[in-house]
């Protein structure tokens, strides 16, 4: 009887204790195990992280988020290449925006000058209508195909301790930006990154000065949370010679994917976002950001690309691995980055046919023979085909998913 008292109890207490939220994310990949490939059977070898965020909207249309992990790891440190731009991006225009005397915008050209070797002067930018830089144009190329020199440029507007510090306030306490990125960075070292260019603001490029910045010296380097396993693989080609031993990645950018993908929230949604964790950017900056994050580089003036630069350029989840046209009802306001065998996307995706939206974050080394700067990394082989198939996989699984309220996207309906 004792017995009978207990199961009965047993089953009225488990009944009434709250059941652990379902991962979908989770029994997404299990169950398309084979469609995904190798890094799905294979997390830890292939260093991957990822992220995906159910978006449900109410009456107001006020959406309210579920977040779904797979092997994430804030103290597995992972290249973050190129996806550094976009807060580069945020915060430059940001930046803007609270200089006193409302002297400047996003359109105002400006000049930079250069005071120590390996600066560059930049005054000129033949890619732009006018012929003249704006941090408007920066933040367009950077979204469009991933630029390194007008990142660079918004990384010396902004300087080293100034983008940090803004970082810290924000709590995005997993990210340090810390260095120039691609051929125009590659001459600048540790200490060099330290210091950023003057910047002058002038109203059509011409003797009016609207706002001037001397050159700025990051004299607090910024400290994060330790990290396990900084160094990486079994050697690094410099110069054309291999050197057997690890490469150390403990002075290099650094980009949590948690951190990602809450900053791109912030953007998509700032309505929602924390204070201390919103842009004080204006309603003009945001559809500004709508617009460039989501056009296809054939869909751009100025700069006008040709087809190289083919939809999926920079778009890596569904149609990562094809350089097909992408149907113009699917929008996705991303950023990627691709260096040192990382390939990485931090993406909110929109179907305006469908009426879907979902964020979606990931991370993924392809470097088999663990040889850093070799060029020989597996990004057509193994990297995009996972990224573009695990896209459609999530995507899928919304198109099917139920929804009490389908989302008002009319925002995002953009003229490119």
């Amino acid at each position: 009887m004792k017995n009978i008292f207990f199961l009965i109890f047993s089953i009225l207490f488990s009944s009434c204790q709250p059941t652990e939220e379902k991962n979908i994310l989770q029994q997404l990949i299990s169950e398309n195990k084979k469609e995904l490939g190798a890094p799905a059977n294979n997390p830890k070898k292939f260093e991957l992280q990822i992220l995906y965020t159910q978006i449900d909207r109410n009456y107001n249309n006020t959406p309210t988020f579920i977040t779904h992990e797979f092997n994430v790891d804030k103290n597995q440190y992972f290249y973050p290449a190129s996806t550094v731009k976009m807060p580069a991006a945020f915060f430059a225009l940001e930046k803007l925006n609270r200089i006193k005397g409302g002297f400047l915008n996003k359109y105002i050209p400006f000049r930079v000058d250069s005071t120590r070797a390996p600066q560059t002067p930049f005054a000129i930018d033949t890619t732009a209508q006018m012929g003249l830089p704006t941090m408007a144009h920066m933040v367009k190329k950077v979204f469009l195909v991933s630029d390194n020199d007008a990142h660079n440029r918004m990384y010396e507007f902004l300087g080293q301790e100034y983008f940090n510090e803004e970082l810290r306030k924000k709590k995005f306490e997993n990210t340090k930006i810390i260095h120039r990125i691609g051929p125009s960075g590659f001459p600048f070292d540790y200490e060099t990154n330290k210091y950023t260019n003057p910047f002058i603001f002038s109203p059509s490029g011409g003797d009016t000065i609207s706002y001037s910045q001397p050159e700025a010296y990051a004299t607090n380097p910024p400290e994060l949370p330790p990290m396990e396993k900084l160094t990486k693989g079994k050697g690094y080609i410099v110069d054309g010679e291999l050197i057997n031993e690890p490469k150390d990645f403990s002075r290099k950018n650094r980009f949590s994917i948690e951190d990602m993908s809450a900053m791109l929230q912030a953007i998509i949604f700032p309505e929602v976002t924390p204070e201390y964790q919103q842009f004080d950017l204006t309603k003009d900056d945001y559809q500004f950001l709508y617009k460039v994050m989501s056009m296809r580089p054939r869909e751009s003036k100025f700069p006008k690309y040709t087809k190289e630069e083919y939809d999926s350029y920079v778009k890596f989840f569904i149609y990562g691995d094809k350089k097909e046209r992408i149907p113009d009802h699917i929008r996705t306001f991303n950023k990627v980055g691709w260096a040192y065998g990382y390939l990485t996307d931090v993406s909110y995706i929109v179907d305006l046919k469908k009426e879907i939206e979902f964020f979606l974050t990931a991370t993924i080394s392809v470097n088999k023979n663990q040889i850093f700067n070799d060029d020989n990394y597996e990004y057509q082989t193994i990297g995009l085909p996972f990224l573009s198939r695990l896209g459609k996989v999530v995507y899928d699984y919304e198109v099917q998913r139920e929804r009490a309220v389908k989302p008002d996207l009319s925002k995002f309906k953009i003229e490119y």
